[in-house]
């Protein structure tokens, strides 16, 4: 049998951590901690951009399909990866797959809290979708990220990986 393709995820006991990586603010903290703890990393996308020049580090660039990049971190996902994503949808699907999931911010998608997520985010959906004019258009978004969300992530993702060895 061949060799799996470089870019799926290890099938020993190290952790490999699947970045959601299009809009992801912390991947350069995520390469320092998966060093420290010699995880693997997939930085999934649909456009390439760099990465270290790093064996435990590689790049996958997706088609650009709907959810392509969604798609491969979800096949991709079980009890020995982490995920990062702000993708609410994404992280249902990985959780049911077994993997853990962070925000970028630090905060866990977990089986508490997937449900309100999702409940939340159709409800901003609908309330979106049916603001017309001027005021439609003024949305606000995420708060900035800050430098307290930096760090509470970093304190996340060790937990996390301190718990899976």
């Amino acid at each position: 049998m061949p060799p799996p393709p470089s870019d799926t995820p290890p099938a020993d006991s190290a952790p490999t951590i699947l970045v959601d990586a299009d809009a992801c603010p912390v991947k350069e903290e995520i390469y320092r901690v998966a060093e420290r703890y010699r995880a693997q990393v997939r930085v999934v996308s649909n456009s390439a951009f760099r990465v270290p020049v790093n064996a435990r580090i590689k790049r996958v660039v997706v088609g650009d399909g709907f959810d392509a990049a969604d798609d491969w971190i979800a096949e991709n996902a079980g009890p020995h990866a982490v995920v990062i994503t702000a993708d609410i949808l994404l992280a249902e699907r990985c959780l049911k797959a077994g993997a853990t999931v962070l925000r970028h911010d630090g905060k866990p998608f977990d089986a508490a809290s997937i449900g309100s997520a999702i409940a939340t985010r159709a409800i901003m959906e609908d309330l979106r979708a049916g603001m017309d004019g001027p005021l439609g258009a003024a949305g606000g978004g995420p708060p900035p990220f800050s430098k307290a969300d930096r760090s509470n992530f970093l304190q996340a993702l060790d937990r996390v990986l301190v718990k899976m060895r």
